[in-house]
């Protein structure tokens, strides 16, 4: 049950935009000439499309879905719905898939926030390897940053998890986080596997927030483009609560002040 006004129905080949926006739009697309710059990409470059979320946007009613009961009071609506995200995750897979298939493949998970991104994308990578003849030879691995206080993004980035990242080098690696916010985060995050002199990078993110505090980076794989909303849900956390929240929803100032460090 979408909005028409929401998600466009042209489904033959599957467009991601919005009426009145298009791949060229530089409100939803940029190029990706290197993963690891951190300057903004050319919009000339561009390959990668979003379902785009617009400002007006205001979700579902709660009362539409199920809810856990803790969580009750503690959200205003739900953003976007487990299906959906489902849904728009297989599409990323086959992208992914068409684009890096045939190259033995290190998926890294940005933990925590990512892991139910990371694993619903990759039981679809799966799928497409067993049922296609171009395939993705793929290992794992995981790697845990902080950024966040509250609601808000620090400018301060701490890696604290990982294994021994000199591993990839010379390894084409598939990043997979959960949201890019201001995107400070995911390019310290690109600058320290610089080092390790990979082959390859490309990222992936669920999310993309629209924010005047963005430094411009884009991922290579977007799910979603959203507006400046904090939102939790699906692994997504507000001081580790609501990760076990199947929808993406937004957060109420309850649940905000409840949760609060």
């Amino acid at each position: 049950m979408l909005k028409s006004d929401w998600f466009p129905l042209r489904l033959e080949g599957y467009s991601c935009f919005p009426p009145g926006i298009t791949e060229s739009s530089s409100r939803v697309t940029a190029g990706f000439s290197n993963a690891l710059t951190a300057s903004p990409p050319s919009h000339a470059e561009s390959h990668a499309g979003c379902v785009f979320i617009s400002d007006e946007e205001q979700g579902y009613d709660l009362d539409l879905f199920c809810i856990p009961r803790h969580y009750a009071s503690d959200l205003e609506r739900v953003y976007i719905p487990h299906g959906l995200i489902l849904d728009r995750t297989e599409r990323l897979a086959r992208e992914i898939m068409k684009e890096m298939g045939g190259h033995h493949i290190v998926a890294l998970c940005v933990l925590k926030g990512g892991y139910k991104f990371f694993a619903d994308l990759l039981d679809y990578i799966k799928a497409l390897n067993r049922n296609s003849d171009r395939s993705i030879p793929m290992t794992v691995d995981f790697i845990r940053l902080k950024s966040y206080y509250n609601d808000q993004s620090t400018g301060e980035i701490k890696v604290i998890g990982g294994d021994d990242l000199s591993t990839l080098t010379g390894k084409n690696v598939l990043i997979v986080e959960d949201i890019i916010d201001t995107g400070k985060t995911m390019q310290t995050l690109l600058e320290l596997l610089k080092q390790y002199n990979p082959k390859m990078v490309k990222v992936a993110s669920l999310l993309v927030k629209r924010t005047p505090r963005s430094v411009g980076y884009r991922p290579d794989y977007v799910g979603f483009e959203v507006p400046d909303k904090f939102v939790v849900g699906y692994a997504l956390d507000y001081n580790e609560y609501f990760r076990d929240l199947n929808h993406i929803c937004v957060i109420s100032e309850t649940g905000k002040e409840k949760y609060k460090a």
